[in-house]
């Protein structure tokens, strides 16, 4: 049985999770960072393992996605001092199974990549992935698996700061559903243009995708909610079939089991 260290860096977490064959053992969340050397992301990693008594030098292989190219070099230096183990990095040349159909197929980030594997194998196809991260992407597998392109739109939370940077009078609110849409003070107004507004995007994107995937068919469609959003975005929608927030760690076990076996 493998027991392998996946890492995901995205633009605000990186998120990273410890498996025992197919079955992840523990997860972590650290923010991102860039200006950081190799020895302090060294420090960085070891501190958040240790928190949850697991050995470094346990690994027998470390898989890595990457958006944040300055990050990625650095962290796989730290990933092979720490772990003593080079890591697997997703990008070309690497087997996915996943054919892409997309004008350029290396702008097509590695963990949305590695999310196709993972919701294609689990759920089967045609399905959705809705990523409520960073952005809110959207991302369109068909029946064989065939990754055919996708939609970005703003994150909530970079929606958020932006108003609250562009604007005099607006502060910051914190990301909780009101009791009503209708907002009865400033606070709850925007909160409800944040998540209910957010909900709303979800569903006209979802329900407009599954017309392009599966004319005629769109209710044969299933969709799969993850990121770091995913849980606070499904208490507001009933659109999303799935909720997994370990859809990429998981891909990433996946990709790595494809490329050793």
């Amino acid at each position: 049985m493998t027991s392998l260290l996946a890492v995901d860096i995205g633009n605000t977490n990186i998120t990273i999770g410890a498996f025992e064959g197919q079955i992840i053992t523990a997860t972590w969340r650290l923010g991102t960072r860039e200006a950081r050397t190799v020895d302090e992301h060294v420090v960085a990693l070891q501190g958040i393992l240790k928190s949850k008594n697991v050995d470094p030098g346990s690994f027998d292989a470390v898989v890595l996605c990457s958006v944040v190219p300055p990050l990625t070099e650095d962290y796989v230096k730290a990933l092979a001092s720490l772990t003593k183990r080079e890591p697997l990095v997703i990008g070309p040349g690497i087997r996915t199974g996943i054919r892409i159909h997309y004008d350029r197929t290396q702008d097509v980030g590695a963990d949305r990549i590695v999310d196709a594997v993972a919701a294609h194998q689990i759920y089967g196809g045609p399905i959705i992935i809705v990523d409520i991260g960073t952005a809110t992407v959207f991302d369109a597998i068909t029946v064989d698996g065939d990754y055919i392109g996708g939609a970005i739109s703003p994150g909530l939370e970079i929606a958020a700061d932006a108003m609250f940077r562009n604007t005099s009078q607006l502060r910051r609110v914190e990301m909780i559903a009101p009791d009503n849409v209708i907002g009865k003070s400033t606070v709850t107004s925007m909160q409800s243009g944040f998540i209910y507004g957010f909900a709303a995007l979800i569903e006209g994107m979802v329900t407009r995708f599954k017309s392009e995937l599966n004319p005629g068919k769109p209710d044969e469609v299933r969709v799969v909610a993850t990121g770091g959003l995913a849980k606070l975005m499904g208490e507001q929608t009933d659109c999303f079939d799935h909720i997994n927030p370990e859809l990429t760690l998981t891909g990433l076990r996946m990709v790595y089991e494809m490329n050793n076996n």
